[in-house]
């Protein structure tokens, strides 16, 4: 058995900081800038920062050896909302971003960001609200036509509005309301997939504590488009032998994965992962007590997807903790945290195969 240990409450913090800050697709600059503190505040001598062109973060955590390097990959960008439209109420029509499920975020609160960084309070409503106006209003289609940004500012026109600041392809961030609770569940928007992001992290603190070096080079790259299908799409030495996509567990009907365990996803929408990656990410939890689910998710591809599609040549296999209501009001628990820290621990410290 293992002898790493697991700084939860590190790992929670890090993450409740990182889901409070607000980084829908295409706005990544605040969380990738958040996850690059945290990883020099660790002060690892063999650990190298650097940012793509396209402003993924990469972290190298230097090896016994370096002709097979292997990577981990996980993404901070999220659901959101961007504007398409002032309407002549003054009040937003917006188009989503990432796969929003517009019945999960009715009646949340958003703030708008405008193109010169004001910030200003709003929140989700579908046009005509009331139940006394309205006796449609219960079964009415929620979508982007029907939605709109009710923003906390003295508005009731499009002028009015557009002299606050306010114009089509501001972003509106989400609030993630975010919550531990007692009993180790954390509760929130976006987990999706700043939970991996979050292990990524707690591997990296295991492997410090220990003063464990890895095998061979590790890339740790931290993508900000992959709902959008190409976030892990570069960014990766070309020799790269082994990357493990680190996303977060689809849970529900029919599904093997569950809150508390960390997920290996074998197969998804867009195929199987490497044989040789699903049997070693297996072996290595059973090895090492890791408590751990095998599934198949059919509505879900990631990074390891986008990189294998732009050319990518490596063994990829996917894990990451069990995340309840993925693209509504997530949750997972403290013990998915740990296993999956664990296991990414693991593979960093084990030799390419």
């Amino acid at each position: 058995m293992s002898t790493l240990t697991f700084d939860i409450p590190a790992i929670t913090d890090f993450l409740v900081g990182l889901l409070n800050t607000p980084s829908p697709t295409g706005y990544h600059p605040e969380a990738i800038a958040y996850v690059q503190k945290a990883f020099e505040a660790l002060k690892m001598p063999n650990l190298s920062l650097s940012l793509t062109r396209k402003g993924a973060l990469v972290a190298k955590l230097a090896g016994k050896k370096s002709d097979s390097p292997i990577g981990l990959t996980a993404h901070i960008d999220t659901l959101g909302l961007m504007v398409k439209e002032i309407k002549s109420n003054g009040r937003l029509r917006c188009i989503n971003i990432g796969g929003v499920l517009w019945g999960a975020i009715e009646s949340e609160g958003v703030t708008i960001r405008t193109h010169d960084n004001r910030r200003i309070r709003g929140s989700i409503h579908p046009t005509n609200t009331s139940v006394h106006v309205n006796n449609k209003i219960r079964t009415l289609e929620r979508n982007e036509e029907t939605i709109e940004i009710r923003i906390d500012e003295r508005t009731s026109s499009e002028t009015e509005t557009r002299a606050l600041g306010i114009g089509v392809g501001d972003f509106v961030f989400i609030d993630p309301r975010v919550e531990v609770t007692a009993s180790g569940f954390i509760r929130g928007r976006f987990l999706d997939d700043k939970a991996g992001v979050a292990c990524m992290y707690g591997a990296l603190l295991a492997i410090q504590h220990a003063n464990l070096t890895p095998a061979q080079d590790v890339y740790l790259h931290i993508s900000h488009y992959e709902e959008v299908g190409h976030g892990g799409a570069h960014g990766f030495p070309d020799n790269l032998a082994e990357l493990v996509s680190v996303d977060m567990g689809a849970i529900g009907v029919g599904q093997a994965g569950d809150e508390f365990s960390v997920s290996i996803c074998v197969k998804d929408g867009s195929g199987p992962y490497h044989f040789d990656m699903n049997n070693k990410l297996r072996r290595l939890a059973e090895e090492h007590g890791i408590q751990h689910q095998v599934d198949i998710y059919l509505h879900y591809s990631s990074d390891g997807t986008a990189y294998w599609r732009a050319g990518g040549g490596a063994k990829v296999g996917l894990a990451g903790p069990g995340v309840d209501a993925s693209h509504a009001y997530e949750r997972t628990h403290q013990d998915a945290l740990r296993h999956s820290s664990h296991l990414l621990a693991q593979f960093m410290l084990a030799e390419v195969e």
